[in-house]
């Protein structure tokens, strides 16, 4: 995957491309994460309504970020609503390459979430009728249902592609032998498989490290990290809540669970250090880590200002020492994982 990461120059200039893994889906090494725009609620305050969210957009269409990803849950649904009515009024539908996923509820229905044939057939149809699109160019399952078959699960990920609603299929956060079960179970079938796993990762959550990356790379499969910042933990120096989201809400990983251990606040310092060294935000630095890795291939960016879009790019562009890299991944400790 490594030598894929090369610069286009027939490209827009700021921005590098890649493929997921090998196959021949081309996205923008930044992908412009979704979460951040639709609807405010109790748990998510800092989301972004249309009128805010349209600078975010228009400069991602400006910068090249080609790839947009978001979830039929975001916002109950205005997440997806708002991205195809941004597409089409800031670029065309060619130019994107759109993500969505399905898993968590929409509805108490049968149909409503999980990963029954069902729920899938029900759940891609909601997600085309928001996005206001004939056909998702990367549909995911944002994690595993240990309640279904996993052949039942394939079988209708592979049906939604047969009928052209889907053009290729990605997984999301499991265990590397949840992943590797639903490949197989493809494979045996003659089912379509996942080019793609999304994933957390950054210098504060490196779990994946340990098996998911390895079968990754092993397979081929494209890799697609969300919370490259851990939610902004690395941006900052230890301890500020200067932010709406770290205001109101300490960070956690993805599972809720507070990122608060001794050797996150010796990374933060050190990425804190090494950006006033080179003259560069903060997160300019934790993204150049996270994307320096063979295996990612892209890294999602929630923004919320037209800033964080400008500091993501940059990070393209900056090549950390060996002495850096050692600096910032020598305090890192184990921690918890799990997946529910």
């Amino acid at each position: 995957m490594a030598e894929n990461k090369k610069r286009n120059t027939n490209e827009r200039d700021i921005m590098d491309f890649t493929r997921l893994g090998t196959s021949g889906l081309k996205v923008s090494r930044l992908t412009l994460g979704c979460m951040s725009f639709g609807t405010p609620n109790p748990f998510q305050n800092w989301t972004l309504e249309e009128a805010d969210a349209a600078p975010i957009f228009k400069q991602a269409v400006e910068l090249g970020i080609n790839f947009w990803d978001t979830a039929n849950v975001y916002g109950g649904g205005s997440s997806e609503e708002m991205v195809g009515r941004a597409m089409r009024e800031y670029s065309t539908r060619e130019a994107i390459v759109l993500a969505t996923k399905i898993f968590w509820p929409m509805s108490q229905n049968p149909g409503g979430g999980g990963l029954s044939r069902k729920a899938i057939l029900e759940q891609v149809d909601g997600s085309l009728s928001r996005l206001g699109t004939d056909y998702i160019d990367l549909m995911q399952i944002h994690r595993f249902d240990p309640e279904v078959p996993v052949e039942e699960t394939m079988e209708a990920l592979h049906d939604v592609i047969k009928a052209g609603k889907v053009r290729y299929i990605g997984a999301s956060s499991m265990w590397a032998w949840q992943f590797a079960k639903m490949q197989s179970a493809a494979e045996k079938y003659g089912f379509t498989k996942f080019v793609s796993m999304q994933d957390q990762y950054n210098l504060v959550q490196r779990e994946e490290e340990r098996e998911m990356q390895g079968l990754l790379a092993d397979q081929g499969v494209g890799n697609i990290i969300w919370s490259p910042l851990a939610g902004g933990l690395v941006t900052r120096p230890w301890g500020d809540t200067s932010t709406t989201r770290a205001a109101s809400a300490p960070p956690t990983d993805q599972f809720g669970r507070p990122l608060v251990q001794e050797s996150d606040k010796s990374i933060v310092d050190a990425v804190e250090r090494i950006a006033a060294d080179r003259g560069v935000p903060m997160a300019t630095v934790g993204l150049a880590w996270a994307l320096k890795n063979p295996v990612v291939d892209t890294a999602i960016v929630g923004a919320t200002k037209p800033k964080h879009l400008t500091d993501a790019a940059a990070a393209l562009e900056l090549t950390l020492t060996q002495e850096e890299i050692a600096e910032l991944e020598t305090p890192y400790t184990p921690r918890m994982h799990t997946y529910f």
